[in-house]
């Protein structure tokens, strides 16, 4: 006679290997963020502020670089006339860093002002 006999054995997960699944799961689930308006402020702010640091800051390096590359011409290979071109040319750039920051933080004010205001506005009225 045949032994029919079924055996199974099933082993839970305790709680730190249920936390330890859980945190490993949450990585891999789609993230639906929320953005809150406050996070939102912050970001136009952000992105009213940086771009025209990153632009004024590029055009200058470039600038720094081209006059540098003038004087290097002057200094070690004696060539005067393309290295005083080279540094007129990269004060240029240098120059107009600046304006080129208040410009672009103008128009960036301009462009995000009302949104950022409307936000600032609608969280200090729910405090």
């Amino acid at each position: 006679m045949e032994n029919k006999e079924f055996n199974y054995n099933y082993v839970a997960p305790t709680d730190e290997e249920r936390k330890e699944i859980d945190s490993i799961r949450k990585q891999y689930l789609p993230q639906e963020k929320v953005e809150t308006k406050l996070e939102r402020l912050r970001r136009l702010d952000s992105r009213v502020r940086n771009s025209a640091v990153i632009i004024s800051l590029v055009l200058g390096v470039l600038g720094c670089l081209c006059f540098g590359f003038g004087l290097a011409l002057v200094l070690e290979w004696n060539n005067w006339p393309l290295g005083v071109a080279f540094a007129v040319i990269g004060c240029v750039p240098m120059g107009l860093a600046y304006p080129v920051y208040t410009l672009v933080l103008k128009g960036n004010k301009k462009k995000y002002g009302a949104e950022i205001l409307r936000l600032s506005e609608e969280i200090l009225k729910k405090e």
